[in-house]
């Protein structure tokens, strides 16, 4: 997840400060205020109760990444600090290790379930990544909000948009044996790709307008949005369920 570094006009500098939950604790060097990773939320110091503006931002496999940046430069390792950096495996390793909240019996989950969030206002959803799997895309709405949950055949990448576009909500369904995935709208006939732009149709060159989503565990992101509502595949959008 990517945030802002700027507050009330001030230009921050952020350092590591700890773990709490398994979850990145963040000074700022300019008030010394700590600052909760997942949240984006002040506890402690002077700037207790503000929060960082989040930023949209990937986390794609680098082969989607670079079908769409294919000018795109690396970040390189620095060869000495090697021995710190996470071992390519880290993602599985981890999921071995035990966490630190209770487990209640009456989770629709398991702690250690990879989970894609979405929080619009006051509302939250988390949308199990193998629940994705069987069901792409997913077209949903959270709240008011008609919304598209989409993941690449690489099974990796998860994009999130609105399904508005210019007063118009879309439906849009997988193109059949598509690679790169291709998505088509209901409405206009018009072809999608995973980047959420219109390659094709009566809509060609509109992009839909991307939505914040987090790849988090459920332990995490439940602890942080215990209100959270949980996807599940064959599930209706809501609007939809009403009609049925």
């Amino acid at each position: 997840m990517v945030w802002k570094s700027e507050v009330d006009g001030q230009r921050l500098h952020f350092h590591l400060a700890g773990i709490n939950n398994q979850n990145f604790i963040m000074q700022d060097e300019e008030t010394r205020t700590w600052w909760q990773q997942v949240t984006g939320e002040a506890f402690l110091g002077p700037l207790k109760g503000k929060r960082l503006e989040p930023l949209i931002s990937d986390e794609v496999s680098f082969a989607t990444w670079k079908r769409e940046n294919s000018a795109s430069l690396v970040l390189q390792g620095i060869e000495k600090y090697e021995s710190e950096y996470a071992p390519p495996d880290w993602d599985i390793k981890i999921l071995k290790k035990p966490t630190v909240t209770p487990i209640d019996a009456r989770d629709p989950l398991k702690p250690r379930d990879l989970v894609i969030g979405v929080a619009l206002g006051k509302l939250s959803k988390a949308y199990p990544l193998e629940e994705l799997k069987r069901q792409n895309p997913v077209v949903d709405t959270l709240g008011s909000a008609p919304l598209l949950l989409i993941i690449d055949p690489d099974g990796r990448s998860v994009r999130g948009f609105s399904r508005n576009l210019e007063g118009q909500t879309l439906d849009l369904i997988l193109k059949p044996d598509s690679n790169p995935l291709i998505l088509v709208d209901t409405e206009t006939g018009s072809e999608w790709d995973f980047s959420g732009k219109a390659i094709s149709g009566p809509m060609a060159g509109k992009t839909l307008a991307r939505i914040q989503t987090l790849k988090d565990f459920w332990f995490d992101w439940k602890l942080y949005n215990p209100a959270t509502s949980v996807f599940s595949a064959g599930q209706l959008p809501a609007a939809q369920s009403e009609k049925h």
